[in-house]
């Protein structure tokens, strides 16, 4: 019988403590007419709620 790893238990753990994360890039138009765009990095789970805020 073969013994089970540690080590991938111990990674399976960590992997599912890390974050995830999202990079949401919001674009914007200014009074001259041209684009400018901002990079956020923010969790996965709030991109939705984050991308609602900055339409209004």
């Amino acid at each position: 019988m073969a013994k089970k790893q540690a080590f991938g238990e111990e990674a399976q753990a960590l992997k599912k403590s890390q974050r995830k994360m999202a990079k949401v890039i919001i674009s914007t138009k200014n009074a001259r007419g041209k684009y400018a765009f901002r990079e956020t990095m923010i969790d996965q789970d709030n991109v939705k709620e984050f991308i609602d805020k900055s339409k209004s």
